[in-house]
Protein backbone atom coordinates (compact mmCIF):
# COMPACT_ATOMS: atom_id res chain seq x y z
CA UNK A 1 0.00 0.00 0.00
CA UNK A 2 2.89 2.80 1.00
CA UNK A 3 4.70 1.28 -2.66
CA UNK A 4 0.78 1.97 -4.24
CA UNK A 5 0.62 5.41 -2.30
CA UNK A 6 4.23 6.93 -3.48
CA UNK A 7 3.22 5.62 -6.90
CA UNK A 8 0.32 7.78 -7.26
CA UNK A 9 1.94 10.57 -5.77
CA UNK A 10 4.58 10.62 -8.32
CA UNK A 11 2.15 10.56 -11.12
CA UNK A 12 0.34 13.19 -9.68
CA UNK A 13 3.13 15.84 -9.35
CA UNK A 14 4.33 14.74 -12.83
CA UNK A 15 1.38 15.34 -14.06
CA UNK A 16 1.22 19.19 -12.22
CA UNK A 17 4.46 19.81 -13.21
CA UNK A 18 3.91 19.22 -16.80
CA UNK A 19 0.73 21.70 -16.77
CA UNK A 20 2.94 24.69 -14.75
CA UNK A 21 6.26 24.20 -16.92
CA UNK A 22 6.16 28.26 -16.32
CA UNK A 23 5.95 28.39 -12.58
CA UNK A 24 2.96 29.39 -11.38
CA UNK A 25 2.35 32.49 -8.26
CA UNK A 26 -0.56 33.43 -6.01
CA UNK A 27 1.07 36.72 -6.34
CA UNK A 28 0.63 36.68 -9.94
CA UNK A 29 -0.68 40.06 -10.01
CA UNK A 30 2.65 41.04 -8.85
CA UNK A 31 5.20 39.57 -11.54
CA UNK A 32 3.72 40.24 -14.96
CA UNK A 33 6.75 40.99 -16.43
CA UNK A 34 7.58 37.44 -16.01
CA UNK A 35 4.89 36.33 -18.62
CA UNK A 36 4.25 39.24 -20.38
CA UNK A 37 6.87 41.82 -21.59
CA UNK A 38 4.55 44.70 -23.10
CA UNK A 39 4.62 45.78 -18.61
CA UNK A 40 8.42 46.84 -18.85
CA UNK A 41 8.14 50.14 -17.96
CA UNK A 42 4.55 50.69 -17.39
CA UNK A 43 4.70 52.01 -13.91
CA UNK A 44 7.40 54.85 -14.80
CA UNK A 45 9.92 54.02 -12.41
CA UNK A 46 12.32 51.84 -12.29
CA UNK A 47 10.71 48.77 -10.29
CA UNK A 48 12.38 46.11 -8.59
CA UNK A 49 10.21 42.89 -7.89
CA UNK A 50 11.12 39.63 -5.81
CA UNK A 51 9.40 36.72 -5.36
CA UNK A 52 9.77 33.36 -3.19
CA UNK A 53 7.41 30.39 -3.77
CA UNK A 54 7.45 27.07 -1.69
CA UNK A 55 5.27 24.48 -2.75
CA UNK A 56 3.73 22.04 -0.91
CA UNK A 57 6.09 22.41 1.99
CA UNK A 58 7.23 19.22 3.31
CA UNK A 59 6.56 17.19 0.24
CA UNK A 60 10.06 15.43 -0.83
CA UNK A 61 10.94 17.17 -4.00
CA UNK A 62 8.57 20.18 -4.55
CA UNK A 63 8.50 22.78 -6.69
CA UNK A 64 10.53 25.89 -5.33
CA UNK A 65 10.46 29.21 -7.02
CA UNK A 66 12.34 32.27 -7.19
CA UNK A 67 12.34 35.54 -9.20
CA UNK A 68 13.59 38.58 -9.80
CA UNK A 69 12.65 41.23 -12.14
CA UNK A 70 13.62 44.51 -12.96
CA UNK A 71 11.88 47.17 -15.47
CA UNK A 72 11.94 51.20 -16.02
CA UNK A 73 10.93 53.58 -18.98
CA UNK A 74 14.21 54.64 -21.04
CA UNK A 75 15.22 57.81 -22.80
CA UNK A 76 13.49 56.46 -25.60
CA UNK A 77 9.50 58.30 -25.96
CA UNK A 78 7.18 55.58 -24.94
CA UNK A 79 9.70 52.95 -24.43
CA UNK A 80 10.53 50.69 -21.44
CA UNK A 81 13.19 47.59 -20.68
CA UNK A 82 13.45 44.95 -18.28
CA UNK A 83 15.33 42.07 -16.77
CA UNK A 84 13.31 38.80 -15.39
CA UNK A 85 15.94 35.60 -13.88
CA UNK A 86 13.57 33.21 -12.51
CA UNK A 87 15.11 30.18 -11.18
CA UNK A 88 13.15 27.10 -10.46
CA UNK A 89 13.90 23.36 -8.52
CA UNK A 90 11.30 20.76 -9.38
CA UNK A 91 12.75 17.75 -7.96
CA UNK A 92 16.39 16.68 -9.58
CA UNK A 93 14.96 19.04 -12.25
CA UNK A 94 16.59 22.80 -12.07
CA UNK A 95 15.89 25.80 -14.49
CA UNK A 96 17.50 29.47 -14.33
CA UNK A 97 15.71 31.71 -16.72
CA UNK A 98 17.21 34.98 -17.99
CA UNK A 99 15.04 36.97 -20.37
CA UNK A 100 15.28 40.56 -21.53
CA UNK A 101 11.79 42.82 -22.22
CA UNK A 102 11.30 45.63 -24.50
CA UNK A 103 8.18 47.83 -24.76
CA UNK A 104 6.62 50.21 -26.41
CA UNK A 105 3.21 52.15 -25.92
CA UNK A 106 0.75 54.47 -27.52
CA UNK A 107 -1.97 56.20 -25.71
CA UNK A 108 -5.52 55.02 -26.12
CA UNK A 109 -8.10 58.10 -26.53
CA UNK A 110 -6.19 59.47 -23.57
CA UNK A 111 -7.13 57.27 -21.08
CA UNK A 112 -4.95 54.41 -20.99
CA UNK A 113 -1.74 52.89 -22.27
CA UNK A 114 -1.70 50.41 -25.39
CA UNK A 115 1.67 48.47 -24.84
CA UNK A 116 3.53 46.07 -26.87
CA UNK A 117 6.37 44.06 -25.78
CA UNK A 118 8.84 41.38 -27.46
CA UNK A 119 10.83 39.27 -25.02
CA UNK A 120 14.16 37.44 -25.38
CA UNK A 121 16.40 35.48 -23.63
CA UNK A 122 17.17 31.80 -22.36
CA UNK A 123 16.62 28.92 -19.97
CA UNK A 124 19.70 27.30 -18.61
CA UNK A 125 17.91 23.59 -17.31
CA UNK A 126 19.91 20.77 -15.55
CA UNK A 127 19.01 17.04 -14.25
CA UNK A 128 20.58 15.60 -11.37
CA UNK A 129 20.10 12.27 -11.34
CA UNK A 130 21.85 11.87 -8.32
CA UNK A 131 19.20 13.62 -6.05
CA UNK A 132 17.03 10.25 -6.98
CA UNK A 133 16.69 7.29 -4.93
CA UNK A 134 16.76 4.31 -7.26
CA UNK A 135 15.72 0.22 -6.74
CA UNK A 136 18.07 -0.23 -9.29
CA UNK A 137 21.17 2.17 -9.00
CA UNK A 138 22.49 0.55 -12.33
CA UNK A 139 19.52 1.55 -14.50
CA UNK A 140 21.50 2.59 -17.87
CA UNK A 141 18.73 5.45 -18.28
CA UNK A 142 20.24 6.83 -15.30
CA UNK A 143 23.76 6.04 -15.74
CA UNK A 144 24.91 9.63 -16.69
CA UNK A 145 24.48 11.60 -13.04
CA UNK A 146 23.82 15.22 -14.89
CA UNK A 147 22.59 16.84 -18.26
CA UNK A 148 22.14 20.71 -18.93
CA UNK A 149 21.53 22.28 -21.98
CA UNK A 150 20.46 25.90 -22.78
CA UNK A 151 17.32 26.43 -24.03
CA UNK A 152 16.59 29.74 -26.28
CA UNK A 153 13.41 31.57 -26.50
CA UNK A 154 11.47 34.20 -27.42
CA UNK A 155 8.15 35.85 -26.53
CA UNK A 156 5.92 38.88 -26.93
CA UNK A 157 2.83 40.57 -25.51
CA UNK A 158 0.11 43.03 -25.87
CA UNK A 159 -0.71 45.03 -21.98
CA UNK A 160 -3.34 47.41 -21.50
CA UNK A 161 -3.25 49.79 -18.60
CA UNK A 162 -5.44 52.83 -16.85
CA UNK A 163 -5.77 54.37 -13.47
CA UNK A 164 -8.23 51.22 -12.40
CA UNK A 165 -8.05 48.78 -14.88
CA UNK A 166 -5.75 46.53 -17.23
CA UNK A 167 -5.93 43.77 -19.27
CA UNK A 168 -3.09 41.80 -21.64
CA UNK A 169 -2.54 38.89 -23.80
CA UNK A 170 1.40 36.74 -23.95
CA UNK A 171 3.15 34.14 -24.90
CA UNK A 172 6.66 34.70 -23.08
CA UNK A 173 8.25 31.19 -25.33
CA UNK A 174 7.51 30.62 -28.73
CA UNK A 175 10.02 28.00 -29.22
CA UNK A 176 8.92 24.60 -28.07
CA UNK A 177 12.17 23.28 -27.44
CA UNK A 178 13.32 19.64 -26.56
CA UNK A 179 15.60 18.51 -23.57
CA UNK A 180 17.32 15.32 -24.24
CA UNK A 181 17.10 14.35 -20.09
CA UNK A 182 19.11 10.87 -21.18
CA UNK A 183 22.12 9.75 -23.24
CA UNK A 184 19.72 7.60 -25.23
CA UNK A 185 17.82 11.02 -26.43
CA UNK A 186 14.48 10.09 -23.93
CA UNK A 187 12.34 12.72 -24.52
CA UNK A 188 8.63 13.59 -23.77
CA UNK A 189 6.11 15.61 -23.05
CA UNK A 190 7.69 16.56 -19.56
CA UNK A 191 11.18 17.10 -21.26
CA UNK A 192 9.90 19.62 -23.75
CA UNK A 193 8.71 23.48 -23.49
CA UNK A 194 5.44 23.72 -24.50
CA UNK A 195 4.06 26.94 -25.30
CA UNK A 196 1.99 28.95 -23.08
CA UNK A 197 -0.46 31.50 -23.63
CA UNK A 198 -1.22 34.11 -20.68
CA UNK A 199 -4.89 36.36 -20.44
CA UNK A 200 -4.56 38.94 -17.42
CA UNK A 201 -6.88 41.31 -16.09
CA UNK A 202 -7.62 43.71 -12.87
CA UNK A 203 -10.03 46.16 -11.54
CA UNK A 204 -9.50 48.83 -8.54
CA UNK A 205 -13.23 49.71 -7.61
CA UNK A 206 -13.73 52.42 -4.78
CA UNK A 207 -16.07 50.90 -2.10
CA UNK A 208 -15.86 54.77 0.20
CA UNK A 209 -13.22 56.89 1.63
CA UNK A 210 -11.22 54.07 3.43
CA UNK A 211 -11.22 50.93 1.30
CA UNK A 212 -10.66 50.05 -2.51
CA UNK A 213 -11.62 46.56 -3.84
CA UNK A 214 -9.30 45.18 -6.50
CA UNK A 215 -10.25 42.04 -8.29
CA UNK A 216 -7.77 40.37 -10.77
CA UNK A 217 -7.88 37.47 -13.10
CA UNK A 218 -5.13 34.90 -14.51
CA UNK A 219 -5.88 32.71 -17.30
CA UNK A 220 -3.14 29.98 -18.41
CA UNK A 221 -3.60 27.82 -21.75
CA UNK A 222 -1.60 25.40 -22.65
CA UNK A 223 -1.34 22.75 -25.31
CA UNK A 224 -2.55 19.27 -24.07
CA UNK A 225 -3.12 20.97 -20.75
CA UNK A 226 -6.56 22.15 -19.20
CA UNK A 227 -7.41 25.62 -19.59
CA UNK A 228 -6.70 27.03 -15.50
CA UNK A 229 -7.52 30.19 -14.12
CA UNK A 230 -6.39 32.02 -10.80
CA UNK A 231 -8.89 34.58 -9.36
CA UNK A 232 -8.35 36.61 -6.54
CA UNK A 233 -10.07 39.72 -4.51
CA UNK A 234 -7.99 42.26 -2.78
CA UNK A 235 -9.49 44.64 0.20
CA UNK A 236 -6.98 47.57 0.39
CA UNK A 237 -7.35 49.82 3.48
CA UNK A 238 -6.64 53.24 3.55
CA UNK A 239 -3.59 52.44 0.72
CA UNK A 240 -1.64 50.98 3.76
CA UNK A 241 -2.71 47.53 3.65
CA UNK A 242 -4.51 45.14 2.09
CA UNK A 243 -5.74 41.59 2.28
CA UNK A 244 -7.34 39.08 -0.30
CA UNK A 245 -8.43 35.60 -0.79
CA UNK A 246 -7.53 33.33 -4.11
CA UNK A 247 -8.91 30.66 -5.81
CA UNK A 248 -7.30 28.39 -8.61
CA UNK A 249 -9.06 26.11 -10.57
CA UNK A 250 -8.76 22.60 -10.35
CA UNK A 251 -5.75 23.20 -7.84
CA UNK A 252 -5.90 25.58 -4.83
CA UNK A 253 -7.37 28.41 -2.64
CA UNK A 254 -5.36 30.81 -0.48
CA UNK A 255 -5.43 33.93 1.66
CA UNK A 256 -2.96 36.96 0.82
CA UNK A 257 -1.93 39.93 2.78
CA UNK A 258 0.16 42.67 2.70
CA UNK A 259 1.33 46.59 3.76
CA UNK A 260 2.56 49.28 2.06
CA UNK A 261 5.92 50.23 4.32
CA UNK A 262 6.40 53.63 2.16
CA UNK A 263 4.42 54.55 -0.63
CA UNK A 264 7.52 52.84 -2.64
CA UNK A 265 7.96 49.87 -0.40
CA UNK A 266 5.67 47.14 -0.72
CA UNK A 267 5.72 43.73 0.74
CA UNK A 268 3.38 40.53 0.67
CA UNK A 269 2.59 37.02 1.65
CA UNK A 270 0.40 34.53 0.64
CA UNK A 271 -0.86 30.83 1.69
CA UNK A 272 -2.66 28.63 -0.12
CA UNK A 273 -4.27 24.85 0.26
CA UNK A 274 -4.50 22.03 -2.55
CA UNK A 275 -7.62 20.77 -2.74
CA UNK A 276 -7.51 18.67 -6.17
CA UNK A 277 -5.53 15.64 -5.17
CA UNK A 278 -3.88 13.70 -2.63
CA UNK A 279 -1.13 15.52 -2.41
CA UNK A 280 -2.58 17.91 -0.04
CA UNK A 281 -2.17 14.74 2.67
CA UNK A 282 1.28 14.71 2.43
CA UNK A 283 2.42 18.79 2.52
CA UNK A 284 1.85 22.10 5.18
CA UNK A 285 0.44 24.01 2.15
CA UNK A 286 2.48 27.04 -0.04
CA UNK A 287 3.89 29.85 0.68
CA UNK A 288 4.84 32.77 -0.72
CA UNK A 289 6.42 35.90 0.13
CA UNK A 290 6.92 39.41 -1.90
CA UNK A 291 8.53 43.04 -1.97
CA UNK A 292 8.72 45.15 -4.17
CA UNK A 293 10.48 48.41 -4.61
CA UNK A 294 10.02 51.78 -6.84
CA UNK A 295 12.83 54.04 -7.09
CA UNK A 296 11.21 57.23 -8.25
CA UNK A 297 14.10 59.70 -7.77
CA UNK A 298 11.11 62.37 -6.47
CA UNK A 299 9.69 63.67 -3.01
CA UNK A 300 7.35 62.06 -1.59
CA UNK A 301 4.80 64.88 -1.72
CA UNK A 302 4.98 64.15 -5.11
CA UNK A 303 3.10 61.44 -5.01
CA UNK A 304 -0.42 61.36 -5.94
CA UNK A 305 -1.34 57.59 -4.17
CA UNK A 306 0.28 54.01 -4.03
CA UNK A 307 1.09 52.46 -7.58
CA UNK A 308 -1.77 49.99 -8.51
CA UNK A 309 -1.42 49.80 -12.06
CA UNK A 310 0.67 52.40 -12.91
CA UNK A 311 2.01 56.29 -11.16
CA UNK A 312 0.42 59.06 -11.09
CA UNK A 313 2.00 62.39 -10.20
CA UNK A 314 1.57 65.75 -9.78
CA UNK A 315 4.38 67.08 -12.01
CA UNK A 316 4.60 67.22 -15.09
CA UNK A 317 8.44 67.08 -15.46
CA UNK A 318 8.41 63.52 -13.87
CA UNK A 319 9.07 61.91 -16.76
CA UNK A 320 12.20 63.75 -18.07
CA UNK A 321 13.81 63.80 -14.70
CA UNK A 322 13.12 59.66 -14.51
CA UNK A 323 14.71 59.00 -18.00
CA UNK A 324 17.45 61.30 -17.72
CA UNK A 325 18.10 58.59 -15.00
CA UNK A 326 17.13 55.32 -16.71
CA UNK A 327 19.34 57.00 -19.63
CA UNK A 328 22.28 56.94 -17.42
CA UNK A 329 22.45 53.47 -15.62
CA UNK A 330 20.98 51.97 -19.27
Amino acid sequence: MNKLVTTLILVLTALVAYSQQDAMFTHYMFNTQAVNPAYAGSRDALTITGLHRSQWVGFDGAPVTQTLTAHSPIYLKNAGIGLSVINDKLGFVNSTAIFLDFSYRVRIAGKGWLAFGLKGGTNYRKTDFTEMKLDNPADPDFEYDVHSGWLPNIGAGLYYYADKFYAGISSPKFIENDFETSVNQLNSDFSGERKHYYVIAGYLADLNSDWKLKPTTFVKITQNAPVSFDLSAQAIYREKLWVGAMFRSGDAAGILAGVFITPQFSMGYSFDWSYANRTFAYNFGSHEVMLRYDFDFLEKKQFVSPRYFYIRFKTSDYRQQNLKYCKSIF
